[in-house]
């Protein structure tokens, strides 16, 4: 399903060298309309991995928060969801200020997406999934060095799942209310760029503090997340590349888990088992909580080195309330840059399988 894929788009000479022609299979022990079903469902769901993997892999140019607009649309439009697209003004008039903050510093205008799965029957819960969908990140006012820069371009990775569960969900029909949330922006350097001291007020009114403005990610969530508790959801759950510490504790394979909820935080541990994408919980270790303490705020938007994956996930927890809530933290495995088996060098998808697992499940 994922070693045939290609990206081949901006190549002059794109033909794909297909091999396989036919593929036979014989059991005595599965039944055709059985066989027929598992092939259909394995279809949606690479359909659904190759449209993340393509955001993933377009270049920043052609992928700006518009165009993931365009596509959560289109989307809509073919699966008969619920879609609401909100620009730069209304973003500003609703008060989501980490997401207006973090995008001044571009002249590409931000976007906040709500796509909406409604079930054709009384739905058994309602889950939210939101993804970050920064576009660019040059990392703002605290530039990052050019080598840091490049494949920033994936750092909507989050986004891609999002998209990519919401395309799914019309032809698997789970019998549960998902909400599909992006929060979408670019992250520059332009004159009016959010800068360090500044305090922003996130759209459920608790007070940030900037220490670093490449740690955008988490501010542009802050206003995705408190969105969705004002929905009145059951659980929540985000997917963002959002560390480099991740990385750094758990390697170039391998998502972070973290959260509020041990039981949600299991059924997302159990999906990805089932999904064959590699997954690792780390603790929220209370003894953490005072590296996002700030003087002049609620709280900072970075802590010190240590534990920066955890405290990361500390921040974010603000912006939940008491709704059960896990952070997937997809550094790591959301962009590959070494080719092997089933990956070429790009976007891989990951997270897509593991949340379509999680909501429509067997």
């Amino acid at each position: 399903m994922e070693g045939g894929y290609e990206f081949n788009k901006y190549k002059t000479d794109s033909k794909s060298k297909k091999k396989l022609k036919k593929i036979f299979f014989v059991s005595k022990k599965i039944k055709q309309s059985s066989f027929k079903e598992e092939i259909r469902r394995s279809k949606v769901l690479s359909d659904s991995i190759k449209l993340a993997r393509d955001l993933v892999n377009e270049p920043p140019v052609s992928v700006t928060p518009t165009k993931l607009a365009e596509v959560a649309v289109e989307i809509a439009e073919k699966g008969n969801l619920g879609c609401e697209i909100f620009d730069r003004a209304q973003i500003e008039k609703i008060g989501m200020g980490g997401i207006e903050a973090v995008s001044r510093g571009s002249d590409v205008p931000p976007r906040f997406i709500h796509l909406t799965y409604e079930p054709k029957r009384k739905p058994k819960k309602t889950i939210a999934i939101v993804g970050k969908g920064i576009t660019f990140d040059s990392g703002g006012l605290c530039l990052k060095p050019a080598d840091s820069m490049r494949t920033m371009k994936m750092d909507m990775a989050g986004s891609a799942v999002v998209l990519g569960v919401m395309k799914a969900l019309p032809e698997l029909l789970p019998s549960v209310r998902v909400h599909g949330l992006i929060s979408a922006s670019e992250n520059m350097t332009g004159a009016k760029a959010y800068k360090p001291d500044d305090v922003i007020k996130a759209y459920n009114g608790k007070t940030i503090e900037v220490i670093n403005t490449d740690a955008e990610g988490r501010i542009v969530l802050s206003d995705a997340l408190s969105y969705a508790v004002e929905l009145g959801v059951d659980e929540i759950v985000d997917l963002a590349t959002l560390t480099g510490a991740c990385m750094v504790g758990l390697g170039s394979y391998t998502a972070g888990v973290m959260g509020n909820d041990q039981k949600l935080a299991q059924r997302i541990l159990r999906a990805s088992e089932r999904a064959g994408e590699k997954m690792w919980q780390l603790p929220m270790d209370d003894e953490l909580r005072e590296e996002i303490k700030s003087s002049v705020a609620d709280m900072k938007n970075a802590g010190s080195r240590m534990g920066g994956a955890i405290t990361a996930a500390m921040f974010l927890e603000q912006f939940v309330s008491n709704v059960p809530w896990v952070h997937i933290d997809i550094a790591g495995p959301a962009y590959s840059e070494k080719k092997s088996s089933l990956r070429k060098v790009g976007g891989t998808g990951f997270g897509v399988s593991t949340i379509v697992e999680y909501i429509v499940g067997r």
